[in-house]
């Protein structure tokens, strides 16, 4: 098989070959993030995410929940969080994960005491080929999450080809190794919409590859991607638990 039959493999599978690294990318599927990610988020590699306000902790979640299972593709997602999150940010649902077209059996979660155990937990799990990604959720900045840390999920990443996804609620950017940088919040749904789809304000704020963007995306519950949302938006809420009532719906995950 040669280049160009390998490129038309991938790209049937909705995967790419990166041009600086060669390794492969997943489409998120909003064509302009995409074509700025130069075809689409590198696979085996550490991402961020962060809240983009105070209170975005759920769109923040969901954004990084769809982010992660396209890129585990048919394996299992590992989703790590520490005991207090769901007090704090709210639980993960079962029902928010149906209502955005997610199936919670794909999900294996784990909870730590704080963030060292997180991370410690993260690096051991990192060993196991059957993983497709992993979500690692660190709220605040403790001091273990520095820059060497990163750069051993980086390597650990790299290795194994598993995608690690770094949820940071309530926390600041700080120096990393992480391939893009997302911040996150939700937008205003359209005034017709009964229930609609989740929508998200998106900001690429570190692209390692390229420039970076900002755009509202829609995510298409049936085809378990993203794409570009026209004339307003809404994000789901990934954690919580309660839907508010109509016009402003929420998904709660």
């Amino acid at each position: 098989m040669d280049i160009a039959d390998l490129r038309k493999v991938l790209q049937q599978k909705h995967l790419t070959l990166a041009p600086e690294s060669g390794l492969p990318r997943v489409t998120t599927g909003h064509a302009e993030a995409d074509s700025l990610l130069h075809g689409g988020l590198v696979l085996g590699a550490l991402h961020e995410i962060f809240p983009a306000t105070r209170h975005a902790d759920a769109a923040a979640t969901g954004f990084t929940a769809g982010l992660a299972i396209r890129a585990a593709k048919a394996k299992t997602l590992f989703w790590i969080r520490q005991d207090y999150a769901a007090l704090e940010f709210g639980e993960l649902s079962a029902t928010g994960l149906v209502e955005m077209g997610i199936d919670p059996a794909r999900f294996l979660l784990l909870r730590a005491p704080d963030a060292e155990a997180a991370l410690r937990a993260a690096l051991d799990g990192l060993s196991c080929g059957g993983l497709g990604a992993a979500v690692i959720e660190i709220p605040a900045n403790p001091k273990i999450l520095d820059l060497v840390a990163a750069r051993k999920l980086t390597l650990a990443a790299s290795q194994k080809q598993i995608t690690v996804f770094l949820l940071r609620p309530s926390a600041e950017p700080a120096p990393s190794s992480t391939e893009t940088r997302w911040h996150v919040k939700s937008a205003p749904s359209l005034p017709h919409d009964d229930w609609g789809a989740p929508r998200f304000d998106v900001k690429l704020t570190r692209n390692r590859h390229g420039q970076t963007g900002h755009w509202i995306m829609e995510w298409d519950c049936d085809d378990g991607r993203f794409r570009k949302a026209h004339s307003g938006a809404v994000a789901a809420a990934v954690a919580g638990g309660a839907y508010p009532t109509p016009p402003q719906r929420f998904a709660a995950f």
